[in-house]
């Protein structure tokens, strides 16, 4: 008798017990997925998202088709890189944020994307962006000085677009607006940089010598040849160089090995080479 009224009293606790652990595991809120603020705070700057609006016309600027590499320095919710990715082109998103990262990931994946996309989680002051041929941004003021060296270290021709901030003294090569009409609220305007050649020197040309200053993709300086010198302005897009002198239009494209191009004066065209020393 007690042995058969402790038992049952075993039972009903041991009931009790199962039925609390269920209750509670019903009154528990299944895990929610990430989802970002706008002003949420990031390792250097606070996530506000690009307008869609603008991140199309950003690329537009940018001329990015299948045949390019974009990076995207602080890639949020990995928009930017997904509209890449749409248009062909391989496409990789550099981000602190670990939930953003995966948050990434999961809209890639939604986009049908996910096999010409990367994101990674990273610090943008200790990544390697070489192989961008285009890069975008949307970053404050002062991190785009801090990153200006790495960037006009780049492959000349690669291009940069920012949203909204420039890059200090260095003028950008051109710029676009997203209208309100376009569903661009604010943030709505993007500026496009084309790293340029470093051609600052002496270059030595057959006919005498070319003395070129450099700021950033404008370029001045002296040409002396055939015992006369003649002060010469022009600028650099990429790797194209072009310079008037005089009545001469001298335009060529700078590699390894020197500039090599045409000169045209008057009716007749001509051709150039020049070489560092």
């Amino acid at each position: 008798m007690i042995a058969s009224h402790v038992l049952r009293r075993s039972f009903l606790t041991l009931f009790l017990s199962l039925a609390a652990t269920t209750v509670l595991a019903q009154d528990k809120p299944a895990a929610q997925e990430f989802q970002p603020e706008v002003g949420q705070h990031g390792k250097d700057v606070v996530w506000v998202p690009t307008p869609q609006a603008l991140v199309n016309k950003m690329l537009d600027l940018g001329r990015v088709t299948a045949a390019d590499y974009v990076i995207d320095l602080g890639s949020g919710d990995g928009r930017t890189v997904i509209t890449a990715a749409k248009r062909g082109a391989r496409a990789l998103g550099i981000e602190y944020n670990p939930d953003m990262v995966a948050l990434s990931q999961r809209n890639a994946a939604k986009e049908g994307v996910t096999g010409k996309v990367t994101f990674m989680k990273a610090d943008l002051f200790e990544s390697d962006f070489s192989q961008a041929t285009v890069i975008t941004m949307f970053l404050l003021p002062d991190i785009n000085l801090r990153l200006r060296p790495k960037i006009l270290d780049l492959r000349p021709g690669t291009r940069i677009v920012s949203n909204s901030f420039t890059m200090g003294e260095w003028q950008h090569d051109r710029s676009v607006q997203a209208t309100e009409s376009e569903g661009c609220q604010s943030y709505c305007t993007a500026y496009l940089w084309i790293v340029p050649a470093k051609v600052e020197g002496s270059w030595k040309l057959p006919q005498g010598e070319l003395t070129l200053k450099q700021s950033f993709q404008i370029i001045t300086g002296t040409l002396r040849a055939d015992g006369k010198e003649t002060a010469i302005k022009g600028r650099l897009t990429g790797d194209q160089i072009s310079f008037k002198a005089g009545d001469a239009q001298y335009s060529g494209r700078v590699d390894a090995s020197g500039i090599k191009g045409t000169i045209k004066a008057g009716s007749g065209t001509s051709e150039w080479s020049a070489r560092k020393g």
